[in-house]
């Protein structure tokens, strides 16, 4: 008899979870029993999810609004700051006012950056962006972020130099076409960045069972072994790059993008030889 009760309350206990799940739960007619208790407190717990998830939804909102409105409201000027500053450098100048306009221009182009950096954190934080993974050639999709980073190399005098790969066995994996080429992108510019000039970064796709991804490497000023656990910690630049452009956020983006799509990162590198960074996306 009393095993016979148990099973009944365990099968009371079921259902109530079985309807939890599917949003149907509704609390039975209260009778002092133990298990009339934990349906009251189980709908308390609900009710304060529900509320929760409401109040989470309407701050993702709220961000998103707030994100869009800093996004316009600073596109404008900053066209502008450009466009005179241009004009200016078109002008007969003195060489002091010539290198002023010449770093108005700069921080224009830095502030653009970070401000773009910042949308995408922020869409990425508040969950407004999901990822939207389907099969992607990686090769493919590696030798165009190549082929868009080869400006900025040229300015570097950096060359990127791809390995070849075979035609017939294609590499796929599930990657968001968007979001994808923007963390390889990120990689490779600071490969660029922080690589001497006449050197070169060298990238290859590569594959396994489970994994495939894609290697880039360089010959540059590498990353003492001390810090690799916080290159990629938002805004966090060395003390050895202070001199350097960036703001600190292209490998933080760089991982959440890449662990947000059931990948990571690896990273080999040694303060002046150098650094290898290999990305991992699932086949």
């Amino acid at each position: 008899m009393r095993r016979s009760v148990r099973r009944s309350e365990y099968q009371r206990i079921n259902e109530m979870l079985e309807r939890s799940l599917a949003g149907e739960f509704e609390e039975s007619d209260y009778d002092e029993s133990e298990l009339s208790k934990l349906e009251v407190k189980w709908r308390r717990y609900l009710a304060a999810s529900r509320h929760s998830a409401r109040k989470i939804e309407e701050e993702r909102k709220r961000i998103k609004e707030l994100v869009t409105d800093i996004s316009h409201q600073t596109r404008t000027p900053l066209a502008n700051i450009q466009l005179y500053g241009q004009l200016l450098q078109e002008q007969p100048l003195d060489a002091a006012s010539a290198g002023m306009v010449d770093e108005i221009l700069a921080y224009s182009r830095k502030l653009e950056f970070l401000i773009q950096s910042l949308v995408k954190t922020s869409r990425l934080e508040s969950g407004v962006f999901q990822f939207a993974p389907e099969p992607c050639d990686l090769t493919a999709l590696t030798k165009l972020v190549c082929a868009a980073g080869e400006e900025r190399a040229l300015e570097h005098c950096v060359s990127i130099r791809m390995a070849e790969t075979d035609e017939e066995s294609a590499v796929t994996v599930r990657c968001d076409r968007k979001w994808t080429p923007e963390a390889l992108g990120n990689i490779l510019d600071n490969a660029v960045k922080y690589s001497p000039r006449g050197s070169e970064v060298a990238v290859r796709v590569f594959c396994y069972e489970l994994f495939a991804g894609v290697e880039i490497a360089d010959r540059g000023i590498g990353i003492p072994e001390e810090e690799i656990p916080h290159i990629f910690a938002r805004f966090y630049r060395s003390a050895k790059v202070h001199d350097r452009e960036g703001v600190g956020v292209g490998l933080y983006l760089a991982r959440e993008i890449v662990e947000g799509q059931g990948g990571y990162i690896k990273v080999v590198s040694k303060a002046g030889a150098g650094s290898r960074f290999q990305v991992y996306l699932p086949r």
